[in-house]
């Protein structure tokens, strides 16, 4: 049996205790659903412990907070972009703006106090990598309508939302650029899989309104693209981890996060939301144990 679809408004812990008025603005940024910047910040981890950035534990916490304000401003400008989508798909249609208890301008002003935490963020980081993170921004702004336009939008967001590997990687250093390229393509391909199985509680919706989804064009086979995708990105994982370390023991820093993204694939079920929601937020744990490798093969 289907299970109900998890509406994007569910509030716990510190969220439910705010204030109404506040509690809307913690939602417009996600507050209440820390699964997005903790899939924001690995990719930012990986990219800065696997090129030997292993003490620099300031710029972590940088990148955590960074992640955490940058997630909140790309979902307030989806909302505010997608407002009258969101109205018509079940699991989107309580968002604060969407139902109405936020208005647009106040978003906007939001937005841009969250842009702000971000800017400080930016001058953390020396020069080449405050340039590497302006750089996605035009990613940033097209990826709400990229949805309207075509089948695969999963794609797109694996391109903005992994951005992070090369803005690690470029804050502590500048060479093996090949290696940085494998390790940010294999976290395109890894976004692109867990965002299918989170596309699958939208499925229907997606239909009716008319909006594109790797869910829908994989159709009956989505098991066997994310499948695909969890297989492509950990080749270039492995792949990066060679060009860094040619050693066939260094591969094997990957083997818990194959063995946790193998077990996502074996055990999701196509068309229970509960089950689509519960393998995708696993993949903190896939970002922490690739964080754990990166760390293992760059220090060594």
């Amino acid at each position: 049996m289907t299970a109900e679809i998890v509406p994007d408004t569910e509030h716990r812990g510190l969220v439910a205790a705010l204030p109404q008025p506040w509690r809307d603005y913690a939602q417009l940024a996600r507050l209440d659903r820390p699964i997005g910047w903790w899939l924001l910040f690995w990719p930012c981890a990986w990219g800065l412990l696997l090129a030997g950035g292993e003490a620099r534990w300031d710029l972590l916490l940088w990148f955590l907070l960074g992640s955490i304000a940058m997630r909140g401003a790309g979902c307030v400008y989806n909302d505010i972009v997608d407002a009258d989508i969101d109205r018509q798909v079940t699991r989107t249609a309580s968002r604060p703006i969407a139902a109405g208890r936020v208005s647009k301008r106040a978003a906007w002003a939001w937005l841009i106090g969250l842009c702000l935490i971000g800017l400080v963020v930016l001058l953390q980081l020396r020069w080449e990598a405050q340039l590497v993170a302006l750089g996605s921004l035009a990613l940033v702004a097209a990826y709400p309508f990229m949805k309207r336009i075509t089948g695969f939008p999963q794609a797109w967001l694996g391109l903005v939302f992994t951005w992070g590997v090369p803005v690690g990687w470029i804050a502590v250093s500048d060479w093996n650029l090949g290696a940085m390229a494998a390790l940010y393509a294999g976290a395109v391909l890894w976004c692109v899989g867990y965002d299918t199985i989170y596309a699958c509680q939208d499925r229907e919706d997606d239909a009716l309104v008319g909006i594109g989804s790797s869910a829908l064009t994989l159709g009956r086979h989505v098991q066997a693209g994310v499948a695909a995708f969890y297989t492509g990105a950990l080749a270039l994982w492995a792949l990066a981890f060679w060009l860094l370390r040619p050693d066939w023991l260094a591969l094997l820093a990957l083997l818990p996060a194959a063995l946790h993204l193998a077990w996502q694939i074996l055990t999701l079920e196509d068309g229970n939301a509960d089950n689509a929601l519960t393998r995708f937020r696993a993949n903190r744990t896939t970002g922490l144990l690739v964080a754990l490798a990166c760390w293992v093969v760059g220090n060594t």
